[in-house]
């Protein structure tokens, strides 16, 4: 066991999945780096790149452990009891051998949950083994997550929340993300939190003209790909990639001087984890019902053909309506289900396009997009969802699912919209883009007050206030 002495200068960010699908602990590493000037190890899983500023940075040491391998097809149902008990202890094993063994001993953990075991019985002990510090940044309740698949009066997830309860308590010191869940730990858990409110990095901001060009053209053919045979935005696409790549579906370059395209469609991006706390299907519902609605507005005849309809749009012709243009972000379980369901969709107004973007690349997506669509529907009813912390420092207004506290962050008429059902963000679409992009003034008003919201505060100044002084303090009282 290692002997209490000075202050070592260092921290461990702990988390036990994929670093690069966890800004807020990547946010946090750049902070005790820059901020508190502590050398800091990241123990966590591969998988996605960080960003690059995590990467780089001088003081900022990635240690990734290997994955739990996922369970083989074919192998008897009576084995999979089995290998649930084994991986927990195997994932403690490991987190040990990092926490204890490769690394310096820090003179805190700091460790994100989600998921808690057996992630907090881990850093709790290397924490006693190493006399260091350890503060919990809490995310969300593991155990509710759990119960979206066993069920609320599953043993499994009472004994995962008495695990959970038990060594969150033994820390140090807490951070969460919401108000609500701040009087949720205190009151029931008898856990004191310092709210830490998720803020976008300097990289999320509105991206220039000349940013979103560059950008249409890196994806030019990923955005004229169809999910499905051919859509609204894939037409003409054998001659459209002929063509200089000076055009882009949006934006177009004529000598040094680029413009936005009058007959672009409307961009409108929603970053998912493909999982049963987000109800993908809202959104194709929605999508459906702004086809029909458009068509029928329009007084358009059933039987004009689609491929006439897209050729029209495709000359320039402006509608009172856009086309929509969905790009979804994100890796997880459900993708290839909804990816079959949108290729059998057969819209005239409204195309999707999915994929998974660099680091670098998602906040410029985010910046040059019209909307922002947010289907998270926590499973505590207390967290907030990250992306939308993005899309504000982007300056991107968002519609989103309405639950308990998602009013701590979307204004609504403000900086966003709520809805509660596919037939509610169908009325949205429609009296956002009517008129897109010029005579489109709710939409505007939106964006002003998301832009307003983006320039008020950042990630370093809210970590300043509320983070830096706990964490300090945290490090001083394990020294004394």
């Amino acid at each position: 066991m290692a002997a209490k002495g000075g202050k070592r200068g260092r921290a461990c960010v702990v988390v036990l999945g994929d670093i690069g699908r966890s800004p807020r602990m990547q946010y946090h590493a750049l902070s005790l780096a820059r901020q508190v000037s502590l050398e800091v190890d990241i123990v966590a899983y591969g998988g996605s790149e960080p960003h690059s500023a995590v990467l780089e940075h001088q003081s900022i040491h990635i240690h990734k452990m290997q994955q739990w391998p996922t369970f083989p097809r074919g192998v008897p149902s009576i084995l999979k009891p089995l290998a649930l008990l084994i991986k927990p202890v195997i994932q403690v094993l490991v987190l040990l051998w990092f926490l204890c063994i490769k690394i310096p001993a820090p003179d805190v953990f700091l460790v994100q949950n989600p998921p808690s075991v057996p992630t907090l019985v881990a850093v709790k002990w290397a924490s006693w083994l190493r006399r260091s510090a350890f503060i919990v940044d809490w995310h969300n309740f593991g155990y509710t997550l759990l119960a979206l698949s066993l069920g609320r009066s599953s043993q499994f997830v009472a004994i995962y929340r008495w695990f959970e309860r038990h060594f969150g308590k033994m820390a140090d010191g807490s951070l969460c993300v919401t108000r609500a869940m701040q009087h949720e730990l205190a009151q029931n858990w008898g856990i004191k939190a310092t709210v830490l409110y998720d803020q976008p990095p300097e990289f999320f901001r509105p991206a220039s003209l000349e940013e979103k060009h560059k950008l249409f053209c890196r994806l030019d053919k990923s955005l004229r790909k169809p999910l499905g045979v051919q859509d609204c935005t894939s037409t003409g696409t054998g001659e459209m990639l002929n063509k200089d790549i000076n055009e882009t579906l949006f934006t177009t370059l004529v000598g040094t001087d680029i413009t936005s395209k009058l007959d672009r469609p409307a961009l409108i991006v929603s970053s998912t984890s493909w999982t049963p706390d987000e109800d993908f299907g809202i959104l194709l519902e929605a999508a459906v019902m702004y086809d029909r609605r458009v068509a029928a507005i329009l007084n358009e005849d059933d039987s004009i053909q689609e491929e006439a309809l897209w050729k029209e749009m495709q000359s320039g012709k402006q509608y009172l309506y856009p086309r929509l243009l969905f790009i979804i972000t994100g890796k997880g379980p459900e993708k290839e289900k909804y990816e079959e369901k949108i290729s059998r969709l057969h819209l005239k107004r409204v195309a999707f396009r999915t994929m998974w973007l660099s680091a670098e690349d998602y906040p410029l997506l985010l910046g040059s997009a019209d909307l922002g669509v947010c289907l998270h529907t926590s499973s505590s009813g207390l967290d907030l969802p990250m992306k939308v912390v993005d899309m504000f420092g982007c300056g991107l207004p968002v519609c989103a699912v309405s639950y308990s506290c998602i009013k701590e962050l979307v204004q609504v008429e403000k900086n966003g919209l709520l809805f509660s059902s596919s037939s509610e963000l169908a009325d949205e679409l429609l009296m956002l883009f009517k008129g897109f992009p010029d005579a489109c003034d709710s939409l505007k008003g939106l964006h002003n007050g998301a832009l307003e919201m983006c320039s008020s505060r950042g990630w370093a100044t809210e970590w300043e206030e509320h983070a830096k002084a706990l964490i300090l303090e945290v490090i001083s009282k394990n020294l004394d």
